[in-house]
């Protein structure tokens, strides 16, 4: 037996590695650089919390989202690491403290944004740090041609190099060969190995439904619940289309939870351990949940709206199926809801104007904005449209650049400093929605064709070549 497999046995509990694991760990343990493509439910974690927990010096790991970092933090503890993270939710107080105990060699494992590396005094609290690994999770937000590029993900390479460049793993479940150049250019490491553990899911039967109005959604929501026992996810894009399906089933006495940015957080967190711990529950949710939740009985899959990409589509249906057993994926398709994307991509990139007017409001009206919020930002703005959520988004990039920062107040933003030149030009608004519209155009093509196996186009959109059909999906079924 390896010692990589020793190690395993005597220091977690586990008995074997899954997948590629042990692939990757291989190039960690040579201090070698790897891209590491690996499914979702496949334990990309334990590839750097392996070498945090058993060698010397601090391994970073950079993480998009605060939720998936929360978690992943806890899971790391519960493997008995000394474990943190930083990010905007922290109050000040807390943030130094663990700065200070980082400087002190407090932790073995720490997650951060990359936004993080603007902050100096997070760089000195590691610079007297050895930093043994850099992981980047869901490392397809560096390329522009990835389905969730954030702009300061596209500075990684500069950020190792405030590191000294130490060995680097990035690791994704999703990314074309064009993003998987990319990633290895940005993060400056071309000649990686890339570890590829396939895409396979051949467990999964994948169908699409034409489908017109919400009502006919429904109806279809509560044939495929009574077709399909078990555990069930219904995706929904829009919080206001959740709400709807699930007054609907309500009424219908159909048992289910759910998941959203407008409930409590302690809600959420009641529905989620929840729907954890029983067998049978059905979650109506948007794409949010199944970031780091790993339940391997999902039997049914419902996305109730297109998603944005192919990208997006196939990481969410990962979340079916991990034990391996028949599940069943069903996307319900409305016309009208591609331009409902399109309206929420647009949206989501306001410009520059857009952007700093919004900073100069809150700068500028601290009482009214504490009294009325986002209704203020929307009335001076001039626009009154129930979907357009420009000034949120305009927030969460003011707070991702650092010129925000969350605060006790009642609008729960301080201003730091005004947005720079340097800013809007990294974020390239423009190009990188016409890359969204791009994917977007993708998706909708896969969605309304009818004539090619559905899951051997999503292998061929990953560069993955597949001649036998899946002979599940609803194409491949239509032609036997």
């Amino acid at each position: 037996m390896s010692e990589l497999h020793e190690l395993l046995k005597t220091n977690f509990k586990f008995t074997s590695f899954r997948g590629e694991q042990e692939a990757v760990l291989q190039r960690v343990w040579q201090n070698e650089n790897a891209l590491a493509l690996m499914p979702t439910g496949m334990g990309k974690s334990l590839c750097y919390q392996f070498p945090a927990k058993l060698r010397e010096g601090l391994v970073v790991v950079i993480s998009p989202l605060i939720a998936l970092m929360q978690d992943q933090v806890q899971k790391s503890k519960e493997l008995g690491l000394s474990a943190t993270c930083l990010n905007s939710n922290l109050d000040r107080d807390e943030k130094e403290h663990r700065q200070a105990r980082l400087a002190k060699g407090d932790y073995q494992l720490v997650f951060v944004t990359p936004e993080r590396f603007r902050k100096p005094e997070f760089l000195k609290s590691i610079e007297n740090r050895k930093i043994q690994l850099l992981a980047v999770d869901e490392a397809h937000c560096i390329s522009q041609w990835g389905h969730n590029f954030r702009p300061d993900y596209s500075k990684l390479g500069e950020f190792r190099a405030l590191l000294g460049n130490p060995p680097t793993l990035a690791l994704t479940a999703t990314a074309t060969p064009q993003v998987q150049k990319d990633i290895l250019s940005k993060l400056n490491i071309p000649q990686a190995a890339i570890i590829s553990g396939g895409i396979e899911r051949p467990n999964l039967s994948l169908d699409v439904h034409d489908v017109y109005g919400l009502d006919e959604k429904i109806r279809a929501i509560v044939a495929l619940r009574h077709q399909y026992g078990g555990s069930g996810i219904i995706y929904c894009s829009l919080i206001q289309t959740l709400k709807k399906v699930s007054q609907a089933l309500n009424r219908l006495g159909l048992d289910h939870l759910v998941y959203h940015g407008d409930l409590a957080p302690q809600d959420r967190k009641r529905n989620q351990n929840t729907f954890m711990a029983q067998d049978d529950a059905l979650m109506i949710a948007t794409p949010a949940f199944g970031l780091g939740i790993d339940k391997n009985n999902v039997r049914l899959l419902v996305h109730v709206e297109i998603p944005n990409s192919i990208e997006s589509y196939f990481q969410e249906v990962g979340r079916a199926g991990r034990d391996g057993q028949p599940s069943f994926c069903h996307l319900m398709y409305d016309p009208d809801d591609v331009s409902i994307q399109m309206e929420f991509l647009k949206w989501s990139h306001p410009d520059s104007e857009f952007i700093r007017k919004v900073y100069f409001l809150i700068s500028e009206n601290r009482l009214r904005i504490n009294q009325e919020g986002f209704d203020f930002l929307r009335e001076q703005m001039n626009f009154r449209n129930r979907r357009d959520f420009r000034a949120e988004a305009a927030v969460n990039i003011l707070e991702r650049w650092g010129c925000l920062e969350k605060s006790e107040d009642p609008f729960p933003y301080a201003c730091i400093q005004e947005p720079s030149e340097e800013q809007f030009q990294i974020e390239n608004g423009v190009e990188i929605l016409r890359s969204q519209n791009s994917k977007l155009l993708e998706i909708v093509r896969w969605a309304t064709q009818d004539t090619e196996c559905r899951l051997n186009l999503i292998y061929q959109y990953f560069g993955h070549k597949h001649e036998t059909p899946c002979g599940q999906c609803d194409v491949c079924r239509g032609k036997l």
